[in-house]
Parts: C-alpha cells; sequence; structure tokens
C-alpha cells in the first residue's frame, strides 16, 4: 500500500491537534534583515581555507574552515556562532569549475564534513570534477557552537528494554526520563537554545552561500536535508541555481513534526516486513525461517532472550531494535543483520553484540566533541522549536496505541525518540509554508524511493506539489533513505546529469537550471504528464528507475571480507538520532 493511501487510513482516526504550549514565533523582517547583513559581512570575509584540525579526522585533500553566523537573525551585530565547513576543490580544469555543491545529510544532528571524501567514488567522479564538494556541520553541531542536553556520565547505554506495548510503569519511566532530558537542553544550553530550529539552518545556508564566493547557491539535502532546503528555496528562491532533494520529508506545516513521525512509524512497518521477507527467502544461509511470519517469530524469540540475559551484558532489546531500525534504512545491512540473528540463533552471540552493543562517538559532529550525545541533542532541538507538539502525554498515548495495533516495530521507539518535545520549555517557531509558483525557481530535481520509510513516498509528491517545475525520480519498489550516488545507475545518471547540466526529466530543450547542453539519463520510463498538471497547470515532470538489485546473502564465514556501508551520499543512513536519552 502506498504512503499516502496510508496517511488516509490512519491519520484520519489518530492526528490530535497539539494543545497550546510555549509561544509560537513568526519571523519578523528584522530577521531577514539580519540575513542579509550577515550574507554581506561573510562575502567580505569569505572562508580561510587549511589542513583541518584532528578532531574531524578528515585526510587531505581536504581542506577545513570556518564560517560565522548570527546566533540570532533579528539581532546580527549580537553573537555569532562558527560553523565548521570542508572542502575538496575541483579536480577538473578550471575552465570546467562550476562552482561549490553544498551538502547535508539531515538529522537533524548530522554532520557533512566528510562530504568532500565522496570525490574519490565512481558515482561523484564527474561531479567531483566540475564542482569544489562542501560539507559542513550546521549549528549546534560538532564544533559548530555544540548543543548539549545531558552530562556524558547520564547518557543510558545499555542494555534497555524495547517494548512493543509498553505497560503503564514503563511510559510513567519514560516520561519522567524525557522531562528531565528535556530540562536538561534547557538548562546546558540555555537562552541560546531557542536558536537552533530549521528556519535558522536555511539562514545559515544563505550566509554559507555568501562566504564561499557563489552568486547563486548548488545544494544536496537528504532527509531531513530536503526540509531546510526546501524552507531556503522559499525564502531565497532568486539564490537558487540548482537544488537536489534526495528522500524527501513531507514539508507540509500540518506534518511538522507530530505527524511526520505518526507516518513513518507506519511506513517502518512495511519496510520491516520487507526484511523479513527476504531473509525467508534465503533462509538456507540465516535459518530465520522460510516465511516472513516464521523470521518475525524468531526476532521475538531473540528479543525476549535478550530481555532475560543481554547479550556481553550490553545488548538488551532496546540495542537490538536500534541495530534493525538502522537495516531498515539501508538494505545494504540486511546480510550482516540476518546473519547476526541466525548467529545468535545458533548459540554465538558475537556478531550481535559487535553490530548492536553501544559504542564511542560515532558520527562526525559527536567525534569532533567527544559528546555521544551531541546528534541526539540537535535532532531534540530543532524537532522541538520547529512547531506545536501536544503537552498532554494522554494524546500521544491515544494516538500510538491506535497505531502500535498496526505497526507495533518502530511506534513507541519513535514517541520516546520525540518525548521531550511534549515537555519543552522554549518557544515554538510557526512553520513556514514551503512553496513557490510557476518560474520562480530553476527547474529542481527530488530523488525518492517508493519504499522509503524514514521518508515515507507521500513526502515526495508533496514536495513536488509545492515546488512549481520540481522533477521528481523514483526507484520504484525500492525502500533505502537516501539514493542519490548509490547503487542505482539510473537515478545516478539523473543526478549526474541534472548537477552538470541542468536538465531534469521530461523537460522541453532549453527548459534547464542552466544553459549547459543534455546527456542521456538511461531511465526505466520518463514521462510529462500533460493531463496532470501542477500548480497553475505547470507540467508533471516525474521519471522512474528500475529497483537496484536486492542484497545478495552473505554467510557469516564471507562478511568480514564485505564492506558496510558508509556515511558517504548513497551509501549509509542517518538513524537513530533520536535514540539514547
Amino acid at each position: 500500500m502506498k504512503a499516502v493511501a496510508l496517511h488516509a487510513l490512519v491519520l484520519s482516526t489518530l492526528l490530535t491537534p497539539a494543545v497550546a504550549g510555549p509561544p509560537r514565533l513568526d519571523a519578523p523582517p528584522s530577521e531577514s534583515r539580519g540575513v542579509s547583513a550577515a550574507a554581506r559581512a561573510a562575502a567580505a570575509t569569505g572562508i580561510r581555507f587549511g589542513p583541518c584540525p584532528a578532531a574531524e579526522k578528515l585526510p587531505a585533500p581536504v581542506e577545513c574552515g570556518t564560517v560565522r553566523v548570527p546566533l540570532d537573525y533579528a539581532h546580527p551585530e549580537g553573537t555569532r556562532i562558527p560553523l565548521t565547513v570542508s572542502r575538496v576543490k575541483a579536480s577538473g580544469p578550471a575552465a570546467d569549475r562550476q562552482g561549490a555543491l553544498v551538502y547535508n545529510p539531515g538529522g537533524p544532528g548530522a554532520s557533512s564534513t566528510y562530504f568532500p571524501l565522496a570525490a574519490g567514488l565512481p558515482a561523484w567522479r564527474r561531479i567531483a570534477a566540475a564542482y569544489d564538494l562542501v560539507g559542513y556541520a550546521p549549528r549546534g553541531v560538532g564544533r559548530s557552537a555544540p548543543v548539549s542536553c545531558q552530562d556524558p556520565a547520564d547518557r543510558v547505554t545499555g542494555p534497555t528494554l524495547a517494548p512493543t506495548h509498553p505497560s503503564d510503569v514503563f511510559k510513567k519511566e519514560r516520561i519522567a526520563r524525557a522531562t528531565t532530558y528535556a530540562r536538561g537542553c534547557a538548562r546546558r544550553t540555555g537562552a541560546a537554545l531557542r536558536h537552533y530550529h530549521s528556519l535558522n539552518n536555511a539562514r545559515d545556508l544563505e550566509v554559507l552561500r555568501a562566504a564561499l564566493g557563489e552568486r547563486r547557491l548548488t545544494y544536496m539535502g537528504a532527509s531531513y536535508g530536503t526540509y531546510f532546503g526546501a524552507l531556503y528555496a522559499t525564502l531565497f528562491p532568486h539564490r537558487v541555481r540548482r537544488m537536489v532533494f534526495d528522500a524527501p520529508v513531507n514539508p507540509s506545516p500540518r506534518q511538522i513534526w507530530y505527524v511526520d513521525n505518526l507516518d513513518q512509524s507506519l511506513a517502518f512497518e512495511r519496510r520491516w516486513a520487507d526484511f523479513r521477507g527476504w531473509a525467508a527467502k534465503h533462509d538456507r544461509v540465516y535459518g530465520l525461517g522460510t516465511s516472513a511470519a516464521a523470521v518475525g517469530e524468531r526476532y521475538e524469540k531473540v528479543r525476549v532472550e535478550l530481555a532475560a540475559t543481554p547479550a556481553g551484558g550490553r545488548v538488551g532489546p532496546g540495542q537490538l531494535h536500534r541495530a534493525m531500525l538502522q537495516a531498515l534504512y539501508d538494505d545494504r545491512f540486511w546480510p550482516a543483520r540476518a546473519g547476526a540473528l541466525g548467529a545468535y540463533l545458533q548459540g554465538d552471540p558475537q556478531p550481535l553484540i559487535a553490530q548492536a552493543a553501544p559504542a564511542g562517538p560515532a558520527r562526525s559532529g559527536e567525534a569532533a566533541t567527544g559528546d555521544p550525545g551531541n546528534a541526539t541533542a540537535v535532532y531534540t532541538a530543532v524537532e522541538c522549536n520547529d512547531a506545536p507538539w501536544p503537552e498532554d502525554f494522554a494524546l500521544w498515548d491515544r494516538d500510538n496505541t491506535r497505531l502500535a495495533r498496526r505497526a507495533p516495530f518502530e511506534t513507541w521507539d519513535n514517541v520516546w525518540a520525540n518525548l521531550p518535545c511534549a515537555y519543552w520549555q522554549a518557544p515554538r517557531q510557526r512553520p513556514l509554508d514551503v512553496r513557490t509558483g510557476p518560474g520562480v525557481l530553476p527547474p529542481v530535481l527530488i530523488l525518492a524511493a517508493e519504499r522509503d520509510a524514514a521518508a515515507p513516498y507521500e513526502g515526495a509528491l508533496e514536495l513536488q506539489r509545492r515546488l512549481a517545475g520540481a522533477a521528481l525520480v523514483t526507484e520504484a519498489d525500492a525502500g533505502s533513505h537516501g539514493i542519490g550516488g548509490g547503487a542505482n545507475a539510473c537515478v545516478n545518471a539523473y543526478l549526474e546529469r541534472y548537477l552538470l547540466t541542468g536538465a531534469v526529466p521530461g523537460a522541453k530543450a532549453g527548459v534547464t537550471a542552466g544553459a549547459e547542453a543534455g546527456a542521456d539519463a538511461g531511465s526505466d520510463s520518463e514521462e510529462v504528464t500533460g493531463a496532470a498538471r501542477g500548480t497553475e497547470g505547470t507540467p508533471v515532470r516525474r521519471a522512474s528507475c528500475a529497483p537496484h538489485p536486492e542484497p545478495d546473502p552473505v554467510s557469516l564465514e564471507r562478511q568480514a571480507e564485505v564492506r558496510a556501508p558508509s556515511d558517504l551520499p548513497g551509501r549509509g543512513i542517518t538513524a537513530g538520532l533520536g535514540a539514547g536519552r
């Protein structure tokens, strides 16, 4: 069932209006003036690039620098905070250079300072020849004025429980934990906490554009990075050169963020079924059963045993669930996870311990600060600040109890990740109505996997409706989260053609985001629907790619030889940022 159908069936009964909470803030004109002032200052100063600090763990030829942005755009002359920026210069001839390509992987709470390393990947080499590849740590992330919500010593690392249908006692414990966490954010980050939100992330992107010396912005965002990219396109359409939205979240104001999370929980149930069906097809390798139901039963057996006796004293049901959730973001994790489950059931817990046990700071932003909770703190601050949330737990309880009857895999884990927003002490923003009319933007490119659970497909359709003239490339019947630069050659051809030439699927000759010549993308199907029209008659441009091959089953003996997915675009994920409180 497609995401739009699921939305209609479930949210009509689950959606509850948020109750009144901290005041909502609308952006005053002074903030627009503050952005202009900050961008002018950044353009004059530029960024002084040099060797990267050791904390970033980035090898040459990656260079690092800093751009300073106002903490509060209503007062640009006040406190300014540093954002860490990384870069690899375009490898091609200077005459062919097209400028800087800025990338954000989402989160909220993820850094893209590693992005320049993508220059060495085959899918990015032609792009890296034409563009400087630029990554950065958004405000709050890593060394970019980091947000903190708890002492690292207080962070829960495991083993933990993860009941599918939690008891009242368990719920009360998680309410207390969420309340404490929200208070910790206010106490440790102070008055600055209110300024960590998506609108300011979009404004920071405008200042970064100016600091890089770019007249217009070329940007690629994945997951949450598509949301503040869409905010940027709405706020600064005249500054857009080319934009790629990979695995877009639904930007509708009514979705941000409570309803988006309900949609996500429902979509993960379908993706969980996909994994179980795949594992069942390879029962000879993994021994998990010959049907999706049988695989589910064996998974529940592992959960029960871990609740009684955590593996290695470190892996309980909570850590198992986190590891499995990660696999549902990217199917290249499937062989490793299935192998670990099979080994555990055969009496060998070591592969599961290796994959699921809590570790130290893993993300680039967390490694830079040494705070393993930094990404979670930023995630919480941004999502809680961005919009109103229900403040009565009874509403969360009602909506998610109903949802968990149909989607038990992720529903309550998603609640616990976001529950601090019910007890948030900072003012809320009013979500911006993302929307551009015909001819306002150059053509932009949307990439989406049809069975993506973290960003359900309806979000891609909604974003295309809101950005007039946008083109959508769908990887049919696939579900990895973030597909640009990944395993699908058809998708990558569209991405490369767009970034190098500005051409989008279905556009007439000359209708591009730039004036360069086009190239074949090799899609399975491409269309401009003359009957289906967008805003004010704008053609709906869409193309479809066949799914990338399912992952090959890999026995435990061969797993050590297989390179695990990395955090580079199309080769990894941004998952589990709300875990570990």
